[in-house]
C-alpha cells in the first residue's frame, strides 16, 4: 500500500522552470493557468519516486538520490500527467507509480550514458561517474532499473511489458549508435532508427501506458503513443542541434559531445552532405579522430557553419513537432490537449 504523500510545495525544479527551460515561454504562458494542479501532480510523482530509492547501504541510497537530482528535468512525468488529464482523468493518482517508474528508467539510462560518454558534468554538476566513480555509477544505474520495475509491478502485465519493451529499445538504440560511431556513411535512416529507440520509444510507451490506464479506446491509445514518438524525435533533433549551437551555461554541460564521441547526428550528417568534396574529406577525417583536441572540435564547428546545416535541422525538428500535434486529433479538445500541442512545439524550439 502506498504511503500518503505529504503536503507538497513546489518540486525542484519548479513546474514553471521545467516548462520554461524545456519547452519555452509559449508553453509556460499556457501552463500558468494549470500550475496548481500540475505542480501537485509532479510533486506527488516525485514523492512516490523518492519512496523507493532507499537501500540498506547508505552509499547506494546517496548515489541513487544524487542520480535523480541530476538525471533529467521530469519531462516524462509532466507529459504523462498532462496526457492523463487530457484523456479525461480528474486525478493522476493512478499513474503516480508508473510515472515514477519511467522517470527512473530514463535516469538509469543517463547514468549509463555518462559512463559510456566519459561525461564530466550533468546539468551543471559532476556526473555520476565523476562524483561516485564508474563502478558505483554502473551499479546505481542498475539499481534504478530494478526500482523502476518494482513500481511497474503495481500495474497489469501489458503495461509491465511496455516498460520492458521500452528498455529493450533503449539498449538496441545504444547498440545501433555504437555501431555507427565515427562513421558518416550510415546516413539519416540509421540516425532515425537510433533516435526512435533511444529517445522516442520510452515516451511513446509511457503515454500509451497512461492511455491504457485511462481506459480510452484503442485509436486514442495509438494517438498519444504516436504523439510521444514524434515529440521524442523532435526533442532529440533539437538536443543534437543544441550540442553544437547551444549555450553550455544554460545546458549545464559542455558543447560538442557528439563530435567528441563520434556520434553521427542530423547536424553532422546534414553539414557533411552540404560541403564541397575537399571540405567533406576534411570534415570526415576530423570526425573520425578517436581523440579530438579543442582545435579539432572548433574546426568541425566551422565546417558545420559553412555547410549551413542549422536551418534544415531546425526545420526537421519542427516537422516532427507538427506531426506530434496532428496525432492528437482524436484527443478531446481542452486546455490539457492545448498544452500537449504547445509542449510539442516547445520541444522543437527550446534553447536548453
Amino acid at each position: 500500500m502506498t504511503a500518503p504523500a505529504p503536503a507538497s510545495g513546489p518540486i525542484e525544479p519548479s513546474l514553471e522552470a521545467l516548462v520554461s527551460e524545456t519547452f519555452g515561454p509559449a508553453a509556460l504562458a499556457q501552463v500558468n493557468e494549470l500550475v496548481p494542479v500540475l505542480a501537485r501532480d509532479l510533486s506527488d510523482i516525485d514523492w512516490r519516486l523518492q519512496q523507493v530509492l532507499a537501500s540498506t547501504f547508505a552509499q547506494l541510497t546517496e548515489a541513487a538520490r544524487y542520480a535523480c537530482s541530476t538525471g533529467g528535468k521530469r519531462v516524462r512525468p509532466l507529459l504523462m500527467a498532462v496526457a492523463h488529464r487530457a484523456l479525461g482523468a480528474e486525478s493522476t493518482r493512478p499513474i503516480h507509480s508508473l510515472a515514477a517508474a519511467f522517470q527512473l528508467i530514463h535516469t538509469a539510462t543517463l547514468v549509463h550514458d555518462d559512463v559510456i560518454d566519459h561525461a564530466e558534468t550533468r546539468r551543471g554538476r559532476p556526473s555520476m561517474p565523476r562524483a561516485f566513480g564508474i563502478p558505483l555509477a554502473l551499479v546505481s544505474g542498475d539499481y534504478l532499473f530494478v526500482r523502476a520495475f518494482e513500481l511497474a509491478a503495481e500495474y497489469p502485465r501489458s503495461i509491465i511489458l511496455k516498460c520492458g519493451e521500452a528498455c529493450a529499445d533503449l539498449v538496441e538504440g545504444e547498440v545501433l549508435q555504437e555501431s555507427s560511431r565515427f562513421e558518416l556513411s550510415t546516413g539519416r535512416e540509421h540516425y532515425f532508427r537510433v533516435v526512435e529507440r533511444k529517445t522516442a520509444a520510452i515516451i511513446a510507451a509511457a503515454l500509451s501506458s497512461v492511455a491504457e490506464i485511462a481506459e480510452v479506446p484503442p485509436p486514442m491509445i495509438d494517438a498519444v503513443a504516436q504523439y510521444g514518438r514524434s515529440l521524442g524525435v523532435a526533442f532529440q533533433i533539437r538536443d543534437d542541434l543544441l550540442d553544437v549551437y547551444g549555450d553550455p551555461d544554460l545546458l549545464g554541460k559542455p558543447l560538442f559531445t557528439d563530435y567528441r564521441e563520434g556520434n553521427p547526428t542530423l547536424v553532422s550528417l546534414e553539414a557533411y552532405d552540404r560541403l564541397d568534396p575537399k571540405r567533406q574529406a576534411e570534415f570526415e577525417a576530423l570526425f573520425q579522430l578517436r581523440h579530438k583536441r579543442t582545435k579539432h572540435l572548433l574546426r568541425l564547428k566551422e565546417l558545420t557553419d559553412l555547410g549551413n546545416a542549422s536551418p534544415e535541422v531546425a526545420a526537421e525538428a519542427s516537422r516532427w513537432a507538427d506531426r506530434a500535434v496532428r496525432s492528437l486529433e482524436p484527443v478531446p479538445a481542452g486546455p490539457y490537449r492545448q498544452l500537449l500541442e504547445l509542449l510539442a512545439h516547445g520541444a522543437a524550439d527550446r534553447r536548453y
